[in-house]
């Protein structure tokens, strides 16, 4: 219900809402184009992440190698595409984030 209890106009209902799902696609897009990184041991490790968050790049420092330790690598290398997938997440929370906050604006969805 619209406050003053008047009904929601539907045909405007649908263009905010088909403008919303333009808007979010597009913002998808954007995130699946964007790539961010993260990075562990000092920069030993790096690796690069999309937006949407799908693994694009690694690259290891030739020090970070010790084949006596190839656990600390491994951790590393976990370390590095955790920290890229956070900055991916904190990407899609500022550009996804507004659009969601948009639905709360729609009267007469109930959102």
């Amino acid at each position: 219900m619209i406050p003053g209890g008047g009904q929601p106009n539907m045909q405007q209902l649908l263009q905010q809402a088909q403008k919303m799902q333009q808007d979010l696609a597009r913002a998808q897009e954007e995130l699946a184009a964007t790539e961010v990184d993260g990075q562990a041991g000092g920069g030993l490790v790096r690796a690069t992440v999309t937006g949407s968050g799908e693994l694009r790049g690694l690259v290891i420092d030739p020090e970070a190698v010790d084949l006596e330790d190839t656990e600390t690598l491994a951790d590393l290398i976990v370390a590095a595409v955790q920290a890229a997938n956070d900055n991916a997440q904190q990407l899609q929370q500022a550009k996804l984030g507004p659009l969601a906050q948009g639905m709360g604006g729609m009267p007469g969805l109930g959102f």
